[in-house]
């Protein structure tokens, strides 16, 4: 996967045609639950154990910054902080907090799928590249609330005029598709 921001956020904009921000709405959660490893407490920063979780959330925010440094340094307090925060509530809570976490997660995954196929008709980017999906779909979230803010305007301009002419491109595809009697490859 290439270090290329506009070309990476075409993938994930043009899997979202109507540009409704399901992902902002049912939230990107990242799960940080997991087995750690014990540190000396020099090398140990408190609620961020070596665990998965805090792992995932130093490769997002690495990726982050090195795809757009100024955007990723931004997110990457919040990322790292809720790595931190959910690490303080399994301390804290034990079980209970997993708990929430499975069912914040499964609502959230419904709110996706539904979200996708009722406001856009298709099914969301991840069937197409879960990697892009996982690492891009918060990313690209974080992108449209600053370009809300006025950053970035001739990127945002780039982007808006990719993701028109990929989401044309797919259009045209589709109705090519109904004409010959496909859908997805299968005659019907």
């Amino acid at each position: 996967m290439a270090l290329n921001l506009e070309k990476q956020l075409l993938f994930v904009g043009s899997k979202s045609m109507r540009r409704v921000k399901i992902q902002l709405l049912s939230g990107d959660s990242m799960g940080t639950n997991s087995l750690h490893f014990e540190l000396p407490s020099g090398l140990s920063i408190p609620y961020l154990p070596l665990n998965l979780g805090t792992a995932a959330a130093t490769v997002y925010t690495t990726f982050y910054i090195l795809l757009e440094p100024v955007a990723g340094a931004m997110i990457a307090p919040f990322i790292m902080g809720g790595a931190a925060y959910s690490s303080h509530l399994t301390s804290k809570y034990g079980a209970t907090a997993n708990y929430w976490a499975i069912g914040i997660q499964i609502v959230s995954w419904a709110a996706q799928f539904i979200g996708h196929g009722v406001f856009e008709g298709r099914a969301p980017a991840l069937l197409d590249n879960l990697l892009q999906a996982f690492l891009l779909a918060p990313f690209f979230v974080w992108l449209e609330v600053l370009f809300f803010f006025g950053y970035r305007p001739e990127l945002k301009s780039r982007l808006d005029k990719s993701v028109e002419q990929e989401v044309a491109k797919l259009k045209a595809s589709q109705k090519k598709e109904k004409a010959n009697g496909t859908t997805n490859g299968f005659t019907r």
